[in-house]
């Protein structure tokens, strides 16, 4: 497989920030995501097993690409005095066992919301 690969972002707290993951297979043909399901956590510190906050990161898997989003209303609960991990995993439940690919992982930093001068 293609990946997984990396990517660092800033998010400017109350922001939708949103990027697509489109993995390849080891011949750098198109991975198709048809049948599973995307997943899309944000955390302290990688391995921490959970989500840093009540964060519910959007993530879909549509035919070749996966889209992740950080809403307003979640990235508010993100703290400008941290800086995140995060992962993009796709499962597919089989009979014998679950196939499990981390597609990308990364660090996000995040600054404070930018508002105009008066």
């Amino acid at each position: 497989m293609a990946f997984p690969a990396t990517y660092n972002f800033s998010y400017y707290k109350g922001d939708t920030y949103s990027f697509l993951v489109y993995p390849k297979d080891a011949s750098g043909a198109d991975f198709v995501l048809t049948g599973y399901t995307a997943t899309f956590t944000i955390a302290e510190s990688r391995g921490s097993g959970g989500v840093a906050t009540q964060i519910e990161a959007f993530s879909n898997a549509q035919g070749t690409y996966v889209e992740c989003v950080i809403r307003p209303t979640d990235g508010a609960q993100l703290d400008p005095a941290k800086e995140y991990v995060y992962d993009v995993e796709v499962t597919k439940t089989g009979e014998t066992y679950n196939s499990v690919y981390t597609l990308l992982t990364g660090n996000i930093s995040v600054t404070d919301q930018v508002t105009g001068a008066t």
